[in-house]
């Protein structure tokens, strides 16, 4: 059984009627690498009900900033998003996931593709410095429904390239390519789609995708993740087999399990 400390909430963000992000405090025992998850939740009906949840803070600040859809009939969510500051949550003790930089070979340049919520993990490897260490180009590549779908990313973007101590690094090597498909904007279409077209590379001016030295990290909705897998294995690139063995690109395992096993990937009780 995973063991729970229990933090307080300190901010609460609505982003629409379907997402919000929420901060908490850390404890100090509690260490991760960036692009990994951990499990949340509440205490209801005498019982722990929570869900994995990446963590969009870097491994290096005090707090601990999650993003969230809203499920109206979900056994967590329909309570967490009525959360308010100082409301009390379980976080998981052990952190985990297929998201991180050691799992990556050797490359010259980062493509992190992003469908809805699955843009936490990518934030929080923005921020990390380790991330421009080992790449010299940095492309997050994030898609949504609707333009509403990415305030979350645009002002957690938008704060990073004003640090000042990571900005500097971040205007000069980190691209931004937000998109949508159900409503008219300047990159209209689905992730894969558009970067299988060329049509990232093309509108960010970069040179097209180069199978030697491009690395991949996915985490998104399982039509964009199996997409995704399907464009990466057409071109060649292998996939990391499992923790601790490097590949050309990764993705969040647990979720994918989690539907194969039949339970739901977003909400579980423990």
């Amino acid at each position: 059984m995973a063991s729970y400390t229990t933090e307080t909430v300190l901010d609460v963000q609505h982003w629409s009627d379907k997402l919000f992000s929420f901060r908490t405090t850390r404890s100090p025992g509690l260490r991760f690498e960036n692009g990994q998850f951990i499990m949340v939740g509440l205490e209801a009906d005498g019982r722990k009900i929570v869900r994995a949840y990446s963590v969009a803070s870097a491994n290096y600040e005090d707090q601990l900033e999650f993003y969230s859809i809203k499920v109206p009939d979900g056994p967590l969510t329909s309570r967490l998003q009525h959360i308010a500051p100082g409301s009390q949550l379980l976080v998981s003790a052990k952190p985990t996931g297929t998201l991180v930089l050691r799992d990556l070979r050797a490359g010259k340049r980062l493509f992190l593709l992003a469908t809805g919520t699955g843009v936490a993990p990518f934030i929080g490897l923005v921020k990390d410095p380790e991330t421009y260490e080992r790449f010299a180009q940095v492309v997050l590549v994030r898609g949504g429904r609707t333009a509403a779908d990415l305030k979350f990313g645009d002002a957690a973007l938008a704060a990073l390239r004003a640090d000042p101590y990571l900005g500097e690094l971040v205007r000069e090597r980190l691209l931004d390519y937000p998109s949508v498909t159900r409503e008219a904007h300047a990159h209209r279409g689905r992730v894969t789609n558009l970067l299988e077209s060329g049509r990232v590379c093309e509108d960010l001016g970069i040179s097209p995708l180069d199978t030697d030295s491009d690395r991949f990290m996915i985490c998104g909705n399982m039509r964009m993740l199996a997409d995704a897998c399907r464009l990466l294995d057409a071109r060649g690139l292998a996939v990391s087999p499992h923790i601790g063995v490097p590949g050309d690109y990764v993705f969040e395992r647990a979720f994918v399990e989690s539907l194969d096993a039949g339970l739901a990937p977003q909400e579980s009780p423990a």
